[in-house]
């Protein structure tokens, strides 16, 4: 039976958990937990969700390091038991730590065995691994799952679940790659959810991120959810107008999202992704209009709230990175960075006495 390692056991690192526990049995899978350690400890995880149902008890094993996770893994595993994870999943936020993420799952990858899958926002979040692990393995993944902790080890998810798989790199990763990627959604549907195996899956990455690097960095400096946003700048008149102009009537907040998204899609389409277009776009940007007041908090805006370090690293800094590569010019995704950046930089300085 495969052996599993969750490095970032948090609201959607347990409901993955429990997915892979369905699938391998819950003394097969490995959680690695911080400041819920505690209560995972003594009474495992509870799952209230809207889809698979309410007060969802499990208990895989539980370990405060990767140390002590393949520690726990040799103790249990008999001679004659092929050693080490056939799964590291890393589902915890992708920020810049020292040591890198890739150097504290380093102990529990087998070289040449074990698949590291990514279940990460951002885009260009793989090199760091396929640099440290070249011969492993990399499955990148983009995540649709609503889910929340509300207190420890305690979960709330809503009624929608969907992870894109595919390995990285598209173009190069062998046949042995591709069958992990394989291996892995197939747990996933066993495990009772529901994953789609891409041969490109970066594709995904920039169609999620269409909303991720403009909702999440400008709901997160403004401390607005986005249906907010747009309400608060409907009367906004700047003077300025264009015949062309699709955003005509919607107020200038959702002008300037729109503005932000359209530098996404020049990017993505300059590195051939020529549908995350400018009609994509306004599907997005038609979502965002139609809900109901207050709308959608994102992830950053969540952390705001908790003076938590934010994901525009990975979300934003990284897209305009790849833009200067292809030379494309994104004022405004570079303001949106630096602004979110200095915000981020901010929860982790000290107040001055």
């Amino acid at each position: 039976m495969p052996k599993v390692l969750l490095f970032g056991t948090g609201s959607l690192g347990a409901c993955y958990a429990y997915v892979l526990a369905k699938a391998v049995g819950e003394q097969n899978v490995i959680t690695i937990c911080r400041s819920n350690f505690d209560e995972a400890s003594r009474n495992g995880f509870t799952i209230h969700s809207k889809l698979w149902g309410d007060n969802l008890k499990f208990r895989p094993r539980v370990a405060r390091s990767v140390t002590d996770a393949v520690q726990q893994l040799a103790s249990s595993s008999s001679s004659s038991e092929q050693q080490g994870f056939d799964f590291v999943v890393v589902a915890a936020k992708a920020l810049p730590t020292n040591p890198s993420i890739a150097e504290l799952i380093a102990p529990a990858v087998a070289e040449g065995k074990t698949a590291i899958v990514l279940i990460q926002n951002g885009i260009g979040i793989e090199d760091e691994y396929a640099a440290r692990f070249p011969k492993n393995p990399l499955l990148s993944t983009v995540a649709y799952f609503p889910a929340t902790q509300v207190s420890p080890a305690v979960i709330q998810h809503k009624e929608v679940e969907l992870l894109h798989v595919g390995a990285y790199p598209a173009t190069t990763a062998s046949l042995e790659h591709k069958q992990a990627a394989r291996g892995f959604v197939d747990l996933i549907a066993k495990g009772g959810a529901t994953a789609v195996l891409h041969e490109d899956v970066q594709r995904e990455r920039w169609v999620k991120l269409l909303v991720n690097g403009s909702w999440n960095p400008v709901c997160a400096l403004t401390r607005l959810r986005d249906r907010e946003f747009i309400d608060a700048n409907s009367g906004v008149n700047l003077g300025i107008d264009f015949e062309d102009d699709k955003d005509r009537g919607k107020g200038e907040g959702v002008r300037f999202i729109r503005d932000v998204m359209l530098e996404i899609s020049a990017i993505a389409q300059a590195y051939g992704y020529g549908d995350v277009n400018e009609e994509m776009v306004d599907f997005q940007i038609g979502r965002a209009v139609a809900r109901d007041l207050p709308g959608v908090q994102p992830s950053m805006l969540a952390d705001v709230f908790e003076g938590r370090s934010l994901e525009v690293d990975a979300i934003v800094g990284n897209t305009v990175r790849l833009a200067r590569k292809k030379g494309v010019a994104v004022p405004m995704l570079r303001t949106v960075y630096l602004l979110a950046n200095g915000l981020s930089e901010s929860f982790s300085r000290k107040s001055p006495n």
